[in-house]
This record gives C-alpha cells, structure tokens and sequence, in this order.
C-alpha cells in the first residue's frame, strides 16, 4: 500500500497529463499517452482537441498538424467522438462485432439489415462521403424523443462503426467523411480477446491519469476508474483506495503554468480534482449567463501541482482581439502566478493568431 500525501498524488496526476515542465514535443507521443483526445465543436477559444494539444504542446502545435496525422499519416484515428492512437486499435475492435449491447438497438439493426449491406455497398463502389450523400434505405426508421429521431443515416453508421465495418476517414469542415474500415484501418492489426483489452484499457488509462480510482461513477464516452491496474495507494486526507501507477512513483518534478480546456483529463473527473486538487469546477456554457459564475467556457488554471483559478476568455476572431472577460483566482495568485497566467495568454494568443489581449 503506498501512502501519498496530497501534493505527491497532484504531481503524480499532473506529470502523467504531460502538464509539467519541460513541455512535450511531438503530437503521435502526447496522444499515446493521454490515450485520447475528446472531438467537441464548441470553439470559444480553439476546438477542445485543439486546444488540449496546445496545452501540452504550445504554439508548436497546429491544428494542422492533427489533420495529417488522422488523414495523411494514419498514426491516430478518430473513433466514437475521442481521437485515439492506431496503436490502439484493437483493443476497441475487440468485441465489435456482438455491438450493440442494448436489445433495441439490435433489434433495429436486424431489422434494417438490408439499409446495412447498401451501405457498405454504396461506399464500396463511392466512397468515402458524407452522410448526406448516403441514401436512407431503411425500413423501420430509427425512433427517439431527442435530436437522432429519424436520423437513420447518422444513426446506422454511428453502429458500424462500434462494430468495426466503416471507419471515419477524415472530415469536411465539420461533416465527418465514411469510408470501408480495411482502406482507413492497418491490415495486420492485432485484435485481443475481450476481457485482455480492458486490462489492457484499463492499465493505459492508469497510466494516462497516474492515479485513479478502482471504480467510479459511470461517466459518458470514457471511464474514470482503472478497476485493478496498478498499485493500491492511500492519500492523505482522502478517504477511500486509490490505484495509483507504479512507474510515476519517485519522479522528480518541474511545474508550470497552463490554461485547460474544460474537457482536459485532468479536471475532467470533477469529483477527482475536488478530493485531490480542492477544486471545483463547472462547464457553464449550457447556464443562461445570469446563473454563470466563472464564464461561458472558463479555462482552468494550473499552476505548477495546483489548480488555481478559472480564465473566462473568448477569440474574437472578426477584431483579432484575445478578450478577456475575467480571471477568476481561487486562491490568491502570487506574482509568478500572475507572471505564469500572462505569459500563457500571450501564448495564446498567438497561437490563435489574434494580434491583441484586452479586457471586455
């Protein structure tokens, strides 16, 4: 049982984001190891996978850069919202083709299973397009009370893509672009058994957070808890076993400043970062502006092993103006906070191309 003080589970957490000093230099390798990057459109300041590369990376990363690399170089992938490393492939096929696990949505599909062989017909002979340029054959319409009612289409390759038979393989704007999984996906990928990939999941998300709990609560898209990977730790004055990496143990640290997307791995757990950074923290962009208490899309602020603050920013892009709407210090910043917080906003600034930082 390894016993961890506060600030020792912080570094530890902090390190394996790839957030302390010196920054990482290349894309493919702060990818592998976040083990994602969450695809989000909302672009305040920079798409959220943008921005999250940035945040590690600095203005040597151009969102540029990431287009190759899903299009070009083959060397990430995207997959069910989150861009992962191809290296990862296979331990999300594993187990693709008993996809859907809900009664429903297998039903459906059974049914429409003629809407399933035009479509991979129809991108065989055309593709990779569009959604809007596959044809709606479907016979029994997909039923929803929310946004996908009758969206057969979008519904349908969202399934064949859980099930490993279309891949995305690039996008127009912010149309994605379907094609065959054998022409985006390697030939010679290695597929493991169900129950080694989520070991396997489970041992890279460890090593991804550097410390996380055996099971949490059930969060979309990807989970916070590692089950048994790992070492089982204690912090002090936290209750409850953590697992915790054994290769992060007794590393030297070097902080810095950084401003996180409010998607970053390491707020995104926000019962995690209230037990080992004291930090609250809330997403308020769907909040009318009244109720708001830190901004539209407020950036954390790290500082080093802390969570200090939230930055309220947004890009006016038309006056080529970095607006700064707020900083909101949860604790009071010193003066290399400040000096750290400046220098990040001219950063970015520039990274974003604006050519100014003023105050709304």
């Amino acid at each position: 049982m390894h016993r961890l003080t506060k600030a020792q589970a912080r570094r530890i957490a902090v390190r394996a984001q790839m957030l302390d000093a010196p920054r990482p230099t290349e894309l493919l390798a702060v990818v592998q190891q976040l083990t994602l990057l969450q695809v989000d459109p909302t672009a305040a300041i920079a798409p959220n996978a943008d921005l999250v590369a940035w945040s590690r990376l600095g203005s040597a990363y151009q969102p540029e850069h990431l287009k190759q690399a899903l299009e070009q170089d083959r060397t990430l992938l995207e997959h069910n919202a989150l861009i992962r490393p191809m290296s990862d492939l296979g331990l999300y096929l594993a187990g693709a083709s008993d996809w859907p696990d809900y009664e429903r949505t297998r039903a459906w599909l059974r049914d429409n299973d003629h809407f399933r062989r035009d479509i991979l017909k129809v991108l065989g002979s055309s593709g990779p397009l569009t959604s809007r340029d596959i044809p709606d054959t479907s016979v029994v319409p997909w039923a929803s009370s929310g946004w996908t009612n009758n969206r057969n289409v979008t519904q349908m390759l969202e399934i064949m893509m859980m099930r490993g038979e279309i891949a995305i393989s690039g996008r127009v704007g912010r149309e994605r672009v379907w094609d065959l999984a054998d022409r985006v996906y390697p030939a010679d990928v290695a597929v493991p058994l169900v129950e080694e990939a989520e070991r396997a999941k489970n041992e890279r998300r460890l090593a991804s957070l550097g410390i996380a709990r055996e099971k949490a609560r059930a969060m979309p898209m990807e989970p916070v808890h590692v089950g048994e990977a790992g070492e089982p730790a204690v912090v002090e004055g936290v209750k409850g076993e953590w697992r915790v990496d054994p290769a992060a143990l007794g590393e030297d640290f070097e902080g810095r400043t950084a401003l996180l997307s409010p998607f970053d791995r390491l707020i995104h757990d926000r019962v995690r970062a209230e037990e080992l950074f004291d930090f609250e923290y809330t997403l308020e962009m769907y909040k009318p502006a009244a109720k708001r208490r830190w901004g539209y899309f407020a950036l954390p602020v790290l500082h080093y092993d802390r969570l200090v603050g939230k930055l309220d920013a947004v890009a006016d892009r038309k006056a080529s103006v970095l607006r700064v709407n707020a900083i909101h210090e949860d604790v009071k910043f010193t003066r290399p906070m400040t000096k750290g917080v400046q220098a990040e906003l001219e950063n970015l600034a520039s990274w974003l191309g604006l050519s100014a930082i003023e105050p709304s």
